[in-house]
């Protein structure tokens, strides 16, 4: 399954109570609440490389499923961790965060979850 292209986010539940949790200052998640952040994501084999726009902050990441690696995190910190992939989905844990992304078709489902707080977010494949 190929899931290089472009994703729009569409929709996205719980997103202030777990951008709270995390740390992310008030100014900051009432800036990034309304924006349509866009995600691009290459694939070769089992390398990824995505970036992330959201409004003029861009986060790129690129790692190897299976393999340790070091990713930024929302709130820009860097955290060794290793992405594991389980058929259509990507797996990973950042500091206490577990996040799966699962690619169904031209939709990805991002559901990140902080102890009783679970975030998720719709995108849709635009190019």
């Amino acid at each position: 399954m190929a899931f290089t292209g472009k994703y729009q986010l569409e929709s996205q539940e719980n997103f202030e109570p777990f951008m709270k949790a995390i740390g992310l200052p008030d100014d900051l998640i009432q800036k990034g609440k309304d924006i349509k952040s866009v995600s691009e994501i290459e694939q070769n084999g089992d390398h990824f490389k995505v970036t992330v726009t959201t409004g003029t902050k861009v986060m790129v990441n690129s790692f190897t499923v299976g393999q340790e690696t070091e990713l930024e995190t929302m709130t820009g910190e860097k955290v060794k961790t290793t992405v594991n992939q389980v058929g259509n989905k990507l797996m990973v844990s950042l500091k206490g965060i577990e996040s799966v992304t699962e690619f169904n078709g031209d939709t990805i489902i991002a559901t990140m979850t902080l102890g009783p707080i679970v975030y998720k977010r719709i995108s849709k494949r635009i190019q």
